[in-house]
């Protein structure tokens, strides 16, 4: 696995957000295989304050059994080349294996290294529980388009283009794609994620409480299978 550092600050989702609204004054341009923005203000600084960002919106994004003793949590980022193709080929095996025969509970979190990424995240979550894997898989299967462009205006219409085949307006996008609250919501969510579990790069997975770095689907099993009570 390539580690890279996980540095998108809240200031830095702000100036994403801001910068989606017009297309303009983007952060960061990190690309996938790039390395990552640099850190800015503290993140309790960049909401202008002390007062508590409202994280009640950020909804857990799972599939699985939620009653499963065995609990999977993957964090990784949409511009994270590592995580598209474990997208495309281990999460596909677990997903037939462990995920739709009930086995398992697993979740997504997303990691943010650049403003490229949260708006992914956020165009992802506009489609609402429902249709938020499926946007997952087009984001990951398609990142090499939707992350190209000569400049911000063209990622941003690639990743409308996106939503609009998901069933989603424009008016519905432009509503997520500026939402400054969400988008410091999520930051706040992805930092606590980061202090709770020191997560170095992505793809990274916790099992059950314990941290893992990327694998082969033959080596979830050999983890998965013993903590399900098979040989």
């Amino acid at each position: 696995m390539k580690r890279r550092t996980l540095l998108l600050s809240g200031g830095a989702a702000l100036a994403a957000v801001g910068a989606y609204g017009g297309y303009t004054s983007l952060t960061g341009r990190a690309l996938p295989g790039m390395s990552a923005l640099a850190p800015s203000a503290a993140f309790a600084q960049s909401t202008g304050g002390t007062d508590p960002v409202d994280i009640s919106r950020v909804q857990e994004m799972e599939e699985g059994n939620p009653d499963a003793a065995v609990t999977v949590i993957e964090f990784a980022s949409f511009t994270c080349p590592h995580c598209a193709h474990f997208n495309q080929t281990v999460y596909r095996q677990l997903k037939e294996a462990y995920i739709d025969t009930g086995l398992i509970r697993f979740v997504y979190r997303e990691v943010y290294f650049d403003a490229y990424g949260l708006w992914a995240a956020m165009v992802a979550r506009c489609g609402g529980e429902m249709r938020y894997f499926g946007i997952v898989d087009m984001l990951y299967a398609e990142q090499r388009e939707w992350t190209h462009g000569d400049d911000q205006t063209a990622v941003a219409d690639n990743l409308r283009r996106i939503g609009r085949r998901a069933g989603m307006t424009d008016d519905q996008l432009n509503t997520c794609l500026t939402d400054r609250e969400m988008a410091m919501a999520l930051m706040q969510v992805y930092q606590n994620n980061q202090r709770e579990y020191n997560i170095p790069g992505t793809p990274s997975f916790v099992i059950n409480g314990e941290l893992h770095s990327n694998m082969s689907f033959e080596e979830f099993q050999a983890i998965l299978d013993p903590l399900l009570g098979r040989s």
